[in-house]
């Protein structure tokens, strides 16, 4: 594993991964150990241990991140999710020498918080339409 990250290991194809989307800049891919009914992971795929590393040098490529997931709920239709960043031990990061932003979107009143489990069915890059709907 190149910087005994994770996500660098999931980007780089050594551990598998549910790719939900991907481009030059990042990879989402669903969560393992998921907090909600939808629960996918946004990663640079530029290595950034975490939060506290974000810098003018960077700040481009997580900027980027969030673009992603706002073009991922919108294919999918989600308009309420939430986002979360754990930076440190004390704050719940789990994995080390990894920074990730988890999206969750809304557990209740959608398509989604009644679909299968997320990791039964995949989301092709770029074949959003197969996905079901957050909104009814």
């Amino acid at each position: 594993m190149r910087n005994d990250c994770l996500f660098c290991a999931i980007i780089d194809g050594d551990i598998p991964s549910k790719k939900v989307y991907e481009d030059d800049l990042c990879y989402a891919f669903y969560d393992i150990e998921p907090q909600a009914p939808v629960h996918f992971l946004v990663v640079p795929k530029e290595h950034i241990c975490c939060a506290r590393k974000i810098d003018e040098t960077n700040a481009a490529v997580v900027a980027h991140c969030f673009a992603a997931i706002a073009k991922i709920c919108k294919e999918l239709g989600c308009e309420d999710y939430r986002i979360v960043n754990n930076c440190g031990d004390q704050a719940g990061q789990t994995v080390k020498y990894g920074a990730d932003v988890s999206v969750l979107p809304s557990r209740t009143g959608s398509a989604l918080s009644t679909a299968p489990h997320h990791r039964q069915t995949a989301i092709p890059s770029r074949v959003f339409s197969s996905a079901p709907p957050c909104l009814p």
